[in-house]
């Protein structure tokens, strides 16, 4: 059995999905008792309800699991203990494997939240564990979040430059790879950069969107003070909000690219580019 923590969110959902398809058995820990019955219909055999600053709720998830998935939730601000907290629970149970979801260059240390993941990344080198490290790159599906505005009004708005150069990934080859890497030999030891086959910016983001879409639509930066406005209302908390605009600067500056040969190598198959997940996404949101 492979436990999956962070298993109620959208990461862990698409690996239990990826997992199922390779007849694995399934134990997951969620946070709320109304994530448990839709985990369930995944198909993951067990549910653990509980808090992942728990020290004990992470042991008893941990006994009897012979591998580990570690998802932290995003942007976090006890990442760190939460996963030393995991590894310590893995090494008490006798783990023979712990997968950890890092992220695309967690080096650095200007955007805290990809800091914390190098820490964590430490104190696995540290534990003794056979371990893997995934380093995935921002989702595709992360593009839907705006999908209102770029129907309605054809913007796709960003709070960096639009010309930043970023490397994108679709979840579900990163959910691909993790299975693999869960279920195959030969992965301990390895660092896995996940990204996809092109580097993207918002505005080649945005003209991809004009083509799945059949109509325009533009990228636009708007103002940081904007989004942080929109953010606190929304419920943000404040140490997501920091992190997000440091990440935010950072893009601005620089970007974020990768390089998409480790996730062929793992998929054996070229990654899903942008425009084909677009046209996946129109025709589930639209019906075309």
């Amino acid at each position: 059995m492979i436990l999956i923590t962070g298993a109620g969110g959208k990461t862990g959902q698409a690996i239990i999905r990826a997992l199922v398809t390779k007849g694995q058995a399934i134990r997951a820990l969620v946070r709320r008792a109304e994530q448990a019955r839709p985990t369930e219909s995944l198909g993951a055999q067990e549910v653990v309800i509980g808090e992942l600053r728990d020290e004990a709720t992470l042991r008893q998830a941990a006994q009897g699991v012979w591998a580990i998935y570690h998802i932290c939730p995003n942007v976090h601000p006890d990442e760190v203990s939460i996963g030393r907290a995991a590894i310590a629970a893995a090494r008490a149970a006798g783990v023979e494997h712990f997968v950890y979801h890092s992220v695309l260059h967690p080096q650095i240390e200007a955007m805290p939240h990809h800091w914390n993941k190098l820490r964590v990344e430490e104190a696995l080198f540290e534990s003794g564990l056979p371990y893997t490290v995934l380093q995935p790159a921002a989702y595709m599906q992360n593009v839907l979040a705006g999908w209102d505005e770029i129907v309605t009004r054809g913007v796709y708005s960003v709070p960096y430059s639009t010309q930043a150069p970023l490397s994108l990934v679709d979840l579900e080859d990163a959910a691909e790879a993790a299975a693999a890497v869960l279920t195959e030999p030969g992965h301990a030891g390895a660092i896995y950069e996940l990204a996809g086959p092109e580097v993207l910016t918002p505005s080649a983001i945005a003209d991809a969107l004009s083509r799945g879409l059949r109509r325009p639509v533009r990228a636009e930066q708007i103002a940081i003070e904007a989004w942080v406005s929109n953010a606190e209302a929304s419920g943000m908390e404040t140490y997501a909000i920091d992190a997000l605009v440091k990440m935010f600067r950072y893009y601005d500056r620089v970007g974020l690219w990768g390089n998409s040969r480790v996730l062929s190598n793992l998929l054996g198959r070229a990654p899903a580019r942008f425009d084909a997940f677009v046209e996946r996404a129109v025709r589930k949101k639209l019906g075309r």
